[in-house]
């Protein structure tokens, strides 16, 4: 008679050790909730692995027992692609541990990082090292390269140098079953058949763990210019986008949309926050410059352009910084509207992207719609509008119902995100789609954008175990 295996938990500290698994109710509760408080899970157990061989090792055994396994991060997903069902059968994977800088070639500009790395941390390595990773998110400090990877993160320097997609040149990735794929190659060239990589960067932990990285790096950043513009409208802001691009030589790094209510959010909200210009304006624009030539002009060149601006009605009024305590500042200002959102009340966020030109029309259209169907919020639109990237979300006023306010927003969502369609943009700009928006990626991919994706799904993951019932739903 053949003996009953042992319960899972034994099973899964004998590979990870005590320390490694964690069950108690108190220890896994930051890993089954996100940091908006929007999704709840239950979590079998919380794995920590130590190495790539234990991801392996866990991998192959979940996929023999058909148990599924929820990728983790540093939780601060907006999609709770990182959170658990309420099943309880579920493993949450988290990879904090597999946290080192394995490599960095200065001469070859490429740095090798693990998933469980926060971003900041591999910031500061490329930096130590003499160069510049342009990765640059709000939630730096916290969130994981991983998680970065699996989302395909955005960030304030994607007019300059991409998505995340387009930083890498190599992954480690652990699929399904515990084969590793092992593609940490950092040629820029390798023109061998299909890019395999590409599939795992936006999967949301869907095809497999990515496990590392290779990354581009690039000069560091020697020389920057900075200003806060104010404008008469979105169209200004895009006017403006291709004069700064024109009159630099395409120096402009970053370049984030600012509604007036962002400022009086963040000015009443967040302590240390100023607003820069001593009379209030409808819109604002923070541009940057940056260079990796010390001696470039850019202040001047800044300066020149927007002078230019304020001639022909581009622009209204700005403020040039002349220190890095006033860069800070401003940048802190920009990157403190999530957080002074959170303290003003609930919010329905809408993570949407378009083509660049038609940005204005868009906002013209969708603008008018809030004021007239959602009269209990207020519109706060804000972003990466260098992109086309805006978080179009509005904004409970003081005094309503809260619950009543959350309650309408599937009927807000649709309706924005079919405008969104109507002018050729996409639901998800950087966010990525998680399990709360499963319904919608249904609704706008195309059947056989759908069938591509369930057959690659199937393909990489045939029983389904990897981060069930996110992007898509569970078969």
């Amino acid at each position: 008679m053949t003996p009953a295996a042992s319960p899972l938990p034994e099973r899964l500290r004998a590979l990870l050790g005590t320390d490694g698994v964690l069950t108690e109710p108190a220890d896994c509760a930051p890993f089954i909730a996100d940091h908006l408080g929007r999704c709840q899970g239950r979590a079998l157990a919380v794995v920590q692995p130590r190495s790539v061989a234990q991801v392996a090792q866990l991998l192959a055994l979940c996929d023999a027992e058909r148990i599924g396994v929820v990728p983790h991060g540093g939780n601060t997903s907006y999609c709770g692609g990182a959170i658990p069902d309420g099943s309880g059968r579920q493993l949450v994977l988290s990879l904090r541990r597999l946290n080192r800088i394995r490599s960095i070639d200065a001469d070859n500009y490429s740095l090798v990082a693990e998933a469980g790395c926060v971003l900041a941390q591999v910031q500061a390595a490329a930096d130590a090292a003499g160069r510049f990773f342009p990765l640059s998110i709000g939630s730096q400090g916290s969130c994981q390269i991983g998680g970065n990877l699996s989302t395909n993160a955005g960030g304030v320097n994607v007019l300059r140098y991409g998505m995340t997609r387009d930083l890498v040149l190599g992954l480690e990735v652990v699929l399904p079953g515990g084969r590793v794929l092992d593609g940490l190659t950092t040629l820029r060239k390798d023109n061998t058949g299909y890019d395999v990589k590409s599939l795992f960067l936006g999967a949301e932990g869907t095809l497999g763990v990515i496990t590392a990285a290779s990354f581009k790096l690039f000069p560091q950043i020697s020389a920057r210019a900075t200003a806060l513009a104010a404008i008469p409208e979105v169209r200004a802001a895009v006017r403006l986008l291709g004069e700064l691009r024109a009159a630099s030589g395409d120096r402009v790094s970053s370049f984030e949309l600012i509604p007036r209510v962002g400022i009086e959010l963040t000015t009443r909200h967040i302590p240390g926050v100023s607003d820069p210009l001593t009379a209030p304006y409808p819109w604002y624009v923070l541009c940057e410059l940056s260079s990796s030539r010390a001696a470039e002009p850019l202040d001047a060149v800044l300066e020149e352009a927007l002078g230019a601006a304020l001639e022909n009605g581009t622009v209204l009024d700005a403020a040039l910084v002349r220190s890095e305590r006033e860069r800070a500042a401003l940048w802190k200002l920009r990157e403190s509207i999530p957080e002074a959102q959170r303290h003003e009340g609930a919010s329905l966020k809408h993570d949407i992207s378009l083509p660049v030109a038609t940005l204005p029309d868009f906002v013209a259209r969708a603008a008018p719609w809030v004021s007239a169907h959602v009269p209990e919020g207020r519109l706060v639109a804000y972003g990466h509008v260098g992109d086309g990237n805006l978080h179009f979300n509005i904004s409970q006023l003081e005094g309503g119902d809260r619950a009543r306010f959350l309650d309408r927003a599937d009927e807000v969502r649709r309706a924005i995100h079919d405008l969104v369609r109507e002018f050729g943009g996409s639901f998800s700009a950087e966010h990525g789609v998680g399990r709360t928006k499963v319904g919608e990626l249904e609704r706008y991919a195309s059947p056989v954008e759908l069938e591509l994706m369930r057959a690659v799904k199937h393909a990489f993951d045939p029983h389904g175990i990897m981060n069930p019932g996110k992007v898509l739903r569970e078969q």
